[in-house]
């Protein structure tokens, strides 16, 4: 059996490691030697064990964590490694993307250039119809709201069915401040087709997830769209303040509070593909008629957002 396993320098040699690196992955659970003399410590590998042996180190380099690198080596076979590392740098990608969206943020606010900034922003006006919404909300930090507002909009859209369908895209409105110091709360809205089986269904559901039925009034709302990496928290203030800007460059006036529309699919979206609009309702003049400011858009886009990622 000696025959067939070979010392840690010789392996290290072959794997283009250190004796140092081969420790240290045994040590986390990632390439454990075939054997390890009782009496001297030392270790011995098979030659076959080579090939993980260098997986391993390429995906450290990747910033891959261990409990994910153990994933795609432990895999039983190819197809199903190459796909958990597709998920992984997707993810990578998710966060670059954000990242980078929030370090242009941060130099427009540090360089005083928030005209700059702002002017990034296509800011358009829409009237809105009534609509029955059907709603939950909760004080909740920033760091918490991700996970709730895909947990909660997925609870309305699975409602939708007893209120007589979904009547337009779910949004998400602001009563108060949402920071890292303040919770809020937030209310998660899905317009509805039925407002008296809406109502049935919000008697049947009491107030365990403070849930409501409200019926919100026509609205003319300023909005701006943004990607899905710019809808992370900071770097989605920008656009708050790109679209409060230009209400007061055009004599507005907010009269409830900013939301955030989801008209997309969440988990089909990439980095950079518009999944949602920034909004704040203002005032509607006396005739409901007049014309809207010029580069107004006709309608929000409207269809089912997929639950937001937890993370």
């Amino acid at each position: 059996m000696d025959e067939e396993l070979i010392g840690i320098g010789a392996f290290a040699a072959r794997a283009r490691l250190s004796a140092k690196a081969l420790r240290l992955y045994d040590r986390l659970g990632l390439l454990s030697p075939a054997r390890v003399d009782e009496a001297t410590g030392y270790r011995f590998y098979r030659p076959g064990q080579v090939e993980r042996a260098r997986l391993v180190a390429l995906l450290r380099q990747l910033d891959m964590p261990l409990a994910r690198i153990a994933e795609v080596v432990d895999a039983d076979d190819g197809a199903v490694a190459a796909g958990r590392l597709t998920a992984y740098w997707a993810d990578v990608e998710s966060r670059h993307a954000a990242r980078r969206t929030l370090a242009e943020y941060l130099r427009g606010r540090l360089s005083g250039r928030s005209s700059e900034m702002y002017g990034k922003f296509v800011v358009e006006t829409v009237d809105v119809p009534e609509q029955v919404l059907i709603t939950e909300s909760r004080h909740v930090l920033a760091d918490e709201l991700p996970t709730w507002i895909g947990a909660a909009l997925g609870r309305l859209e699975a409602a939708a069915a007893e209120c007589g369908g979904a009547a337009g895209a779910p949004f998400v409105a602001y009563r108060a401040e949402v920071s890292m110091e303040s919770d809020g709360p937030a209310e998660a809205c899905l317009p509805v087709a039925d407002e008296a089986a809406a109502r049935a269904w919000a008697g049947r559901r009491g107030r365990a997830f403070e849930t409501a039925v409200r019926v919100e009034p026509a609205r003319r709302l300023a909005f701006t769209r943004i990607t899905k990496a710019q809808v992370a928290h900071p770097q989605i203030l920008a656009a708050f303040e790109a679209v409060e800007q230009w209400m007061a460059a055009e004599g507005l006036t907010p009269v409830g509070p900013c939301r955030e529309v989801y008209f997309a699919d969440w988990s089909a979206a990439g980095p950079e593909d518009p999944v949602c609009d920034v909004a704040f309702p203002v005032a509607l003049p006396a005739d409901s008629s007049a014309a809207l400011p010029t580069g107004s858009s006709a309608a929000l886009p409207t269809g089912s957002s997929a639950a937001l990622p937890a993370d």
